[in-house]
């Protein structure tokens, strides 16, 4: 039986990892992909300390390394519950049942889906929500990103290395994002935006995207433009289905925890960008992880 098992492996996962690891505890991190979630999907970090930047993927691999030495065990599977049979809990996936005395849920987050005709149809072929995966198979071109928050602003700013000109189209008229994000997106001659307006409809020769159909919501009037591809940046949904079944979550699938990673389920913590709260960044992901191994320590500790 493990002390604790991690499900998920981004900077939330593995730092509760290293600190579980190094209070002596036999700790497992359950996986279904390469370590770092999110934020191997992103080009360049320059907000987090002790780096001016670094690539998401470089960041992602530094924080793994650690882990090894402390003797943290890497487990692969998409985990399709978790069972809390008090003194033990049970993680499930599709071919494996493993037992440990705590379970640390560092799911995340993915991204939300606009939900409209043709999203589905042209989803891989065209259509993307991860710029520094897809972006390179768009030299040339020129690219709708979708939102405006600071994922989107981001993404186009990254965008602009390949393609011939960014559009950002939101249904607002101003961005979300950071202020120093939005002054770099005015700046670029590669940017440009459309405001007040939602993707009604996106298009394509039945091999890939060529045209996106665009709402203005104060007038109604929808117009159609040209693009060879659409990337996709509007929110996030929990990855939380595993932990339905225990009713820690809230009715959107995000899953409240008091200050010490607590979810309502003793022995059962919560950390990252799963768990209901403000603000998702790295830095916090990484404190709720060192908060959540020291509770899962302090929780074996006064139970078993």
């Amino acid at each position: 039986m493990y002390d604790t098992i991690i499900i998920g492996s981004g900077p939330a996962g593995m730092t509760a990892a290293l600190y579980a690891a190094r209070s002596n505890l036999k700790v497992a991190v359950l996986e279904q992909g390469a370590p770092g979630g999110q934020m191997n999907n992103t080009s360049d970090i320059e907000n987090y300390p002790g780096y001016e930047m670094i690539s998401g993927p470089e960041l992602s691999m530094k924080m793994h390394e650690p882990l090894e030495k402390f003797g943290v065990e890497n487990l692969y599977g998409i985990v399709s519950a978790v069972e809390d049979h008090g003194e033990f809990k049970k993680v499930l996936t599709e071919d494996a049942s493993y037992e440990t005395k705590t379970v640390i849920v560092a799911t995340g987050a993915k991204h939300r889906p606009l939900e409209v005709a043709g999203e589905e149809t042209y989803n891989s072929r065209g259509v993307s929500y991860c710029a520094v995966c897809d972006g390179a198979f768009f030299r040339g071109q020129d690219l709708l990103v979708v939102g405006g928050g600071d994922s989107a602003v981001e993404e186009a700013l990254f965008l602009t290395r390949f393609a011939n000109k960014v559009t950002i189209v939101h249904r607002r008229d101003e961005l979300r994002a950071q202020k120093v994000l939005q002054d770099r997106a005015f700046a670029n001659d590669k940017v440009d935006f459309i405001w007040d307006s939602v993707v009604k409809e996106i298009k394509g020769n039945d091999v890939k995207v060529t045209s996106v159909d665009i709402e203005n919501v104060k007038t109604g009037q929808v117009t159609n433009h040209e693009f060879g591809g659409v990337f996709i940046y509007v929110g996030l949904d929990p990855v939380s289905s595993m932990v339905e079944g225990l009713s820690i979550t809230d009715e959107a699938g995000w899953i409240p925890t008091d200050e010490h990673m607590n979810t309502k389920a003793a022995g059962i913590f919560a950390v990252g960008d799963v768990r209901q709260k403000d603000l998702r960044q790295i830095t916090t992901a990484v404190g709720d992880g060192a908060t959540a191994a020291q509770s899962a320590y302090q929780y074996i500790v006064n139970n078993f």
